[in-house]
């Protein structure tokens, strides 16, 4: 049928090139009925009108064909069919006269070649006509409106003629009903799939405008679709070109990927796999997030799998740096503990070395005016009168003021050996503090990052006694309220420097406090859960409530010369140690309190 066609027709619309292809499948038959039906009419004895129409109707169906090819639409070439159809048909029945032309199935077909070829108002106007012909037409050229033929058999019958009437109009309007319904069915359908189509556009756009890998297989593996981010970073790191319709596991990424089939196979089975992957990319390396996610059906089958995968190489890079400066930062921690404890270490030796010095300085004085050398100068004097010791003693006038003067000497002597002695002591105290000072650092220092077994109010006393000499200049007044605790499993440089690292910032804020009580006060209590409550407590000059939340942020100060470390490295060390650091204070001019809160199983904890 194409081949009656011409290009632009068959390239046409379906709708339109199918009413094409319906005229040419009618004319075609037509012209074939009309030869044959021509070839008959020559051996009638009386074929001269039948002759013309058999002569008109292989013309018109010839035209027909020549005008189709030629037109831009089958509504032409359709009507100069439909027209001769039902002209030759109805023009043959009337001649023959025959009575039954009407009921015949010829013509219904008409209107329905019609209805489709012409449409429904082109159908209308030919079902109509047929009717008029079977109720009007017929019945005039035979002359008889009887309901009934009158032999009640064959014959002209109104009432078939009425029916056949009928049955025209019912096929046009049931083809009618047909192609509304289909047509509501078409919109219904060309609206559907342009949604879809929008969707599916959508869909693409999003998918494509991510830089995040996305991809989809069949239970094969074989790709199914993929976003440009997939190819760019396939061939990016492979090598080589992903297709679709190709299995995804090729050659270089089953070399790189050996684990590939069991976390697909793993996501085959409904489990969601996530992965992390780095490959080497030129001088550095990419990580990508991979995570295999099952595709279902209606029914909850898995039909597939989609891989989804994001670039987290600026995101590891940045948990590198985190991870970096959290090990600078400790060290930075630990430093500036060990050195808050050196200053302590320090400020209390210097300030008994000052002792120590003073003490050696009037020693040295003492020796330097001791009587001592005027003993020796009498006992050579009288060793020189040796002989006559007893003359020299009683006649001679320096013999005679000689045991006088020893007298006076030794007396001198005995006064500087029990001040020098006193001094001594003192000297020694103070040497015995210096020791027991260096001692005491030495010994936490050692265990500095292991978790021992660790007496609290020790530890307290520990770091009370590096800053005792600072306390009893400033008038501070220490409370101890040291509740009947456990020992605790603890780092003990990490907790000593945190105490220290309080104490310290008590010191300054009572110092710059006008309380005259100045007071401090450290507490242990045992809470609820196996944890243990350390306070350090002062009445100086407090926070205030803007400042309170932030007190705990690197950097963050109020101290002219801090540096805005101290406090937040605390807190840290006591996140560590599975345990806090708060902080309350009722306000600028009423104290703080500082909590150190710690449990007293530290692997429950963890746990």
């Amino acid at each position: 049928m194409d081949f009656f066609l011409n290009e632009a027709q068959r390239q046409g619309r379906p709708d339109e090139l199918t009413r094409y292809r319906i005229v040419v499948a009618a004319t075609v038959s037509q012209l074939a009925m009309a030869l044959f039906f021509l070839i008959s009419v020559l051996s009638l004895p009386r074929k001269g009108f039948l002759l013309g129409v058999a002569i008109f109707c292989v013309v018109a169906y010839t035209l027909t064909l020549v005008l189709l090819r030629r037109s831009s639409s089958p509504f032409g070439p359709g009507l100069l069919l439909c027209s001769t159809l039902a002209g030759a048909y109805i023009g043959s029945s009337l001649y023959l006269n025959n009575a039954m032309a009407a009921t015949h199935v010829a013509s219904t077909l008409i209107p329905l070649l019609s209805f489709f070829v012409l449409g429904s108002r082109g159908g209308l106007v030919f079902a109509v006509l047929m009717a008029l012909y079977a109720i009007v037409l017929l019945p005039l050229s035979q002359g008889q409106f009887t309901l009934w033929s009158a032999n009640g058999g064959s014959g002209l019958s109104l009432s078939g003629n009425v029916f056949a009437a009928v049955c025209i109009v019912c096929v046009w309007g049931l083809s009618y009903m047909h192609s509304r319904a289909r047509d509501n069915a078409q919109a219904e359908l060309e609206r559907t799939l342009r949604i879809l189509g929008d969707n599916e556009r959508k869909l693409t756009n999003l998918v494509e405008s991510t830089d995040d890998i996305v991809c989809s297989l069949d239970p094969q593996g074989r790709l199914l679709t993929a976003n440009s981010a997939h190819r760019r970073w396939y061939s990016r790191i492979f090598g080589q070109e992903s297709r679709v319709g190709e299995p995804l596991a090729l050659e270089r990424f089953a070399e790189r990927h050996p684990e590939f089939p069991d976390n697909f196979a793993r996501a085959l089975q409904g489990e969601r796999v996530r992965v992390e992957l780095v490959y080497p990319v030129g001088d550095t390396t990419a990580a990508l997030e991979m995570s295999l996610t099952p595709m279902t059906d209606a029914q909850g089958q898995v039909t597939g799998v989609t891989l989804f995968g994001r670039d987290v190489t600026a995101r590891r890079q940045a948990e590198a740096r985190l991870g970096e400066l959290h090990r600078t930062l400790l060290e930075t921690s630990r430093k500036a503990g060990m050195a808050e404890i050196a200053t302590g270490v320090l400020h209390n030796v210097g300030n008994t070395l000052n002792s120590v010095n003073v003490s050696a300085t009037l020693v040295a004085e003492r020796l330097r005016g001791s009587r001592v050398q005027g003993m020796v100068r009498a006992t050579e004097l009288m060793n020189q009168h040796a002989p006559d010791l007893g003359t020299f003693l009683t006649r001679d006038e320096r013999g005679r003021l000689l045991p006088e003067y020893l007298l006076s000497v030794s007396r001198q002597v005995a006064e500087e050996q029990a001040t020098m002695l006193a001094e001594m002591q003192s000297l020694t105290k103070n040497v015995d503090h210096i020791k027991s000072v260096v001692s005491m650092q030495q010994e936490h220092a050692r265990f500095v990052g292991v978790t021992e077994r660790v007496a609290l109010p020790e530890l307290l006393d520990d770091a009370l006694r590096l800053h005792a000499t600072s306390f009893e200049q400033l008038e501070i007044q220490v409370r101890r309220e040291y509740a009947s605790v456990p020992d605790l499993m603890v780092d003990r440089h990490k907790l000593l420097q945190i105490l220290v690292n309080l104490l310290s910032n008590a010191r300054h804020a009572l110092l710059e406090s006008q309380q005259p009580n100045k007071q401090l006060t450290l507490r242990i209590t045992r809470q609820p859960e196996d944890r243990l409550r350390l306070e350090v407590s002062d009445n100086g000059i407090g926070i205030s409530p803007e400042n309170l939340p932030r007190i705990f942020s690197q950097g963050f100060t109020t101290k002219k010369r801090g540096h805005g470390f101290g406090l937040h490295a605390s807190a840290l060390a006591a996140i560590e140690m599975k345990g806090s650091l708060t902080c309350t204070s009722p306000g600028r001019g009423h104290g703080a309190t500082f909590i150190i809160d710690l449990p007293l199983n530290p692997e429950q904890a963890r746990a």
